[in-house]
């Protein structure tokens, strides 16, 4: 007899809780294989297909085009080892359960079952209904243990919930909806408690231009991430001016001969992957729980990215490994899916420190908020002609202000400054970076 086995909607990475489906790219009785791809899905972040670990014959999907599921909700169900006509899907799971990772398995050509074996139809008649369960002393219908978390962090309890999913199942948002109740509840109750009845305020419709927009989707996740950044990690600012002349005619040179352009960007992130190299207590995060400081041996960087549909943080893997036109080509095809909305969970995850320009939108300086969980980011200005002493002499040069917030458990302000100098040297005389390299 077939076994049925259940895939839900995987960890998507990068503090994400929730997607919405988008495409179904199977239906029900098409055969699958190992991490063949059955339904594209949009997170705050990217649209990514996500990868079944099972292969067999798909017996139910749950959830139509345009349903947001939480992490942990059932996508579908696969019949394992079910004799099927004109199928060739392998009938082993591979395990992967994470978006844009497979086992390397080439997918193959899906195919439409013409005739189900009966212990298969059996199997599925009596599988129980994904989120079904009974009240009071049998079990609540949550599947998302990120539900059941929230929860429990607020002390609600789930019983007295009734949920909008599929039979009564428990949502993320049913849980948040309640949480939003009994706090404006509070509320009300603090305020008839403190203003005396003369000067209680009366309930009134929204009045007209005025405009509420959820937080959620993209701008919801930015505004989770940064809020936990500024809870958790005690961070620092300090900046500098730089005169950024001879890096910019460097770079020029660099792009008068044959070849592919380098980034201002790239140079950037080189003198950045020199610096953390000099000083790698700023290449780390913080595990509050064991109370250990995390040093990494290699640089992913991240770099801020603004698209239509909001702020991104894009990361290149082994960045102090690559050369300068490597950079540039990997910024490039990284900001090209950001825009496409194509990046990966993969693409979004595992940075180690951020190199953030906020230059490009004509401003001169900023405080950045860090990148959790991070130590530390550097923001560059824009670069911009300006008075300044050059060899003893008031010249224009180009001059950019260089900014980094850093994580004050990691490190003192002796290392952070330290830190900022090199790359400011670096910026002002290129040679100190070939002299060190």
């Amino acid at each position: 007899m077939a076994q049925v086995l259940e895939f839900k909607l995987p960890d998507l990475g990068e503090g994400l809780t929730e997607a919405e489906i988008v495409r179904w790219l199977v239906q029900v009785g098409d055969v699958v294989a190992i991490d063949q791809p059955v339904v594209e899905v949009e997170t705050a972040k990217a649209m990514v297909e996500v990868p079944c670990p099972y292969g067999g014959v798909v017996t139910a999907r749950y959830g139509e085009e345009g349903t947001e599921l939480p992490v942990g909700a059932p996508l579908l169900t696969v019949a394992v080892g079910a004799p099927a006509a004109d199928t060739d899907a392998e009938t082993e799971g591979s395990g992967n359960v994470l978006v844009g990772y497979g086992t390397g398995a080439p997918p193959a050509r899906r195919r439409r079952v013409r005739r189900m074996a009966a212990d298969v139809v059996t199997s599925v008649a009596d599988a129980p209904a994904a989120g079904t369960g009974s009240r009071g002393d049998g079990p609540v219908p949550v599947i998302s243990p990120l539900v059941r978390r929230l929860a429990r962090e607020n002390g609600l309890e789930l019983r007295e919930l009734t949920g909008s999913g599929r039979d009564g199942l428990i949502l993320r948002a049913d849980v948040e909806k309640a949480l939003r109740a009994a706090a404006a509840q509070e509320a009300t109750a603090q305020e008839a408690t403190l203003l005396p009845p003369a000067t209680r305020p009366t309930p009134v419709a929204t009045s007209d231009g005025v405009t509420r927009t959820p937080l959620r989707g993209i701008r919801g996740a930015v505004a989770d991430k940064l809020s936990r950044s500024r809870r958790e990690i005690p961070d620092a600012t300090c900046w500098v001016d730089a005169d950024a002349t001879e890096l910019m005619r460097t770079r020029a040179a660099m792009n008068a001969v044959a070849g592919p352009k380098i980034s201002v960007l790239a140079l950037l992130a080189r003198i950045c992957t020199a610096a953390l190299a000099r000083f790698p207590e700023l290449n780390s995060s913080v595990d509050t729980e064991a109370r250990e400081v995390v040093r990494f041996d290699r640089v992913h960087l991240g770099f801020a990215a603004q698209t239509e549909r909001g702020l991104v943080v894009p990361v290149v893997r082994d960045a102090g490994a690559r050369d300068a036109e490597a950079l540039s080509a990997e910024f490039a095809r990284l900001t090209e899916a950001a825009r496409a909305g194509t990046l990966t969970p993969g693409d979004l995850t595992g940075g180690t420190f951020t190199l953030n320009n906020y230059g490009v939108f004509g401003v001169d300086g900023s405080t950045p908020i860090i990148n959790h969980p991070e130590a530390a980011m550097l923001g560059v200005g824009r670069i911009v002609p300006k008075p300044w002493v050059h060899e003893g002499e008031l010249a224009v040069r180009q001059v950019v202000q260089l900014s980094l917030t850093f994580d004050h458990r990691v490190c003192d302000g002796g290392t952070a400054g330290g830190f900022l100098r090199y790359v400011a040297d670096c910026v002002e005389q290129p040679a100190v970076l070939l002299r060190n390299l």
